[in-house]
């Protein structure tokens, strides 16, 4: 059995360098998240989000404000969808053309022109796949 570190030396000499000459060793650095994870995160509802996710995008609305407004954008909008009531969704749609980010307001303009579909989107009931029922003869 061999014993050991099995990596390559180049590693280890790149690792001990700064202590060689006295200075601290860097600490590591998390990951950033992809913007996969952070969209994600933010249509996530909160109470399911986890604990480092929560966290995460806390940290992320302190530096982007951006961000945060959009997060409260499609937070409002998963509340009218959970609520299967369209009635916010005139202001909703002023408040996506006037946050100041350029794809919501595009966005909002879509949807103001098939604005009853949207309604009708936002207020159906949704329903199981129909099946057929079939006779046993």
């Amino acid at each position: 059995m061999a014993k050991g570190y099995r990596g390559h030396y180049q590693r280890v000499k790149m690792a001990l360098a700064p202590l060689r000459r006295g200075l601290p060793i860097d600490t590591p650095r998390e990951r950033p998240p992809s913007p996969r994870e952070v969209a994600r995160w933010i249509t996530t509802a909160p109470s399911r989000r986890s604990l480092h996710a929560t966290e995460a995008l806390r940290r992320l609305f302190e530096h982007c404000p951006e961000l945060k407004r959009a997060h409260d954008l499609v937070r409002q909008f998963a509340a009218m969808l959970d609520a299967r009531d369209a009635t916010p969704l005139p202001d909703w749609l002023e408040q996506l053309t006037t946050a100041g980010l350029p794809a919501l307001a595009s966005v909002a303009k879509a949807l103001r022109e098939d604005q009853p579909a949207v309604v009708q989107g936002i207020t159906a009931r949704s329903t199981p796949a129909s099946t057929k029922a079939t006779s046993p003869t």
